[in-house]
């Protein structure tokens, strides 16, 4: 069974991308400030919290990856430009369609809902920015709720592509070693990157949760499992004494998780219900797609329904339940695309939607 098809895995994508759902759309109002007034703890969570859920996808990644380079704990040779650029194929292409949808719905409703949460009108350089996923990096807006971290995750993988292609220049005795440098990078950014959020775009402040992820994988496949669980342990116990941060408290807890279930031989057993599994398995789709669906629940909520504590809560259930719908219509129609025509089809609405948004926008101007 493919690592990525394991039931707990799917299952936590599945629960981190509904948390992450609820967040934004307790983040990002009107609905929610109006059911804040009548669950002011519910929300205060969900507006606090439920973020920490992108820490569980970070740990997760770190966990494939380390499938993918070195299955016993050791660097195998990989082809890894070829497995960059697919990872960037991968990661872009449901990205594009989901952000050109959002500024599309955001074109379509800035003329008769201001909020905060519409972004400014989009530039051909911007949507570039984003394209090459740099946006944070150049100091653009981004368009879009969470696609900071889709350009972290790019980031880290290709980090990571980078170490193991250096690694592999070392002798062939060295190559054991490598999950010690994945210990030490991990100790520089628990330890230190992690404690100063100005470095919160860049690759070092994540790699913590992300090589914990790749520990956690060594530590249920390599021949030294106790040593590399006790490295988890260590790594996040100083990280906490150091400075307690509710996302290391989280990291490190999945990391523990993945570990354990893992060595027990329990994660590809493991009863997970189909509909979270389900949820996972189109997380990503889901993640990239319910913002602009949020906004567009948001403003029409705000003109139909500005008061009201049960109709609004009623409209982030639907906003939610909308979401995860055309997640499932993005997974299966572009980010799952398995022919050459679906490609074609995905790759001319994709023009289409941004050419539709630069008109809006030129009109609305």
């Amino acid at each position: 069974m493919s690592p990525s098809r394991l039931p707990l895995i799917d299952a936590m994508k599945g629960l981190g991308c509904l948390a992450i759902v609820f967040h934004h759309l307790a983040f990002y109002g009107p609905m929610s400030d109006v059911v804040h007034t009548a669950a002011p703890i519910l929300i205060d969570w969900l507006f606090n919290h439920a973020r920490l859920a992108v820490q569980i996808f970070l740990v997760l990644a770190g966990y494939l990856v380390a499938a993918q380079i070195a299955p016993q704990g050791q660097i195998i040779d990989i082809p890894w430009s070829s497995l960059l650029w697919k990872r960037y194929k991968r990661l872009i292409t449901p990205f594009l369609f989901a952000v050109a949808i959002t500024m599309l719905v955001t074109a379509l409703v800035r003329p008769w809902f201001e909020h905060a949460s519409l972004s400014a009108a989009p530039s051909l350089l911007q949507l570039l920015a984003h394209a090459l996923l740099l946006h944070d990096l150049l100091g653009m807006e981004a368009l879009s709720a969470g696609v900071w971290y889709v350009a972290v995750d790019m980031q880290l993988f290709a980090a990571t592509m980078l170490l193991t292609a250096l690694a592999t220049y070392a002798p062939a005795s060295w190559r054991p070693g490598f999950p010690i440098l994945i210990m030490a990078l991990v100790a520089a950014s628990l330890w230190v990157i992690n404690r100063d959020t100005s470095f919160d775009d860049y690759a070092p402040y994540f790699f913590g949760a992300y090589g914990l992820g790749m520990l956690s994988y060594w530590a249920s496949h390599s021949s030294s499992r106790k040593s590399l669980l006790m490295s988890i342990v260590l790594l996040s116990a100083v990280a906490l004494w150091l400075q307690y941060r509710d996302s290391v408290a989280v990291v490190f807890a999945m990391a523990l998780l993945l570990s354990l279930a893992g060595q027990k031989q329990s994660l590809k057993g493991w009863p997970c219900s189909g509909s979270l599994i389900w949820l996972g398995r189109r997380s990503y789709s889901i993640f990239l797609i319910h913002f602009g669906v949020c906004v567009a629940f948001n403003a029409i909520w705000h003109v139909l329904f500005p008061s009201g504590i049960l109709e609004n809560t009623l409209g982030i259930l639907a906003a939610a339940g909308a979401s995860i719908a055309a997640g499932a219509v993005l997974f299966n129609y572009v980010e799952n695309k398995r022919d050459v025509l679906a490609h074609n089809v995905a790759t001319m609405s994709l023009v289409l939607i941004i050419t539709a948004t630069m008109i809006f926008e030129a009109m609305a101007g």
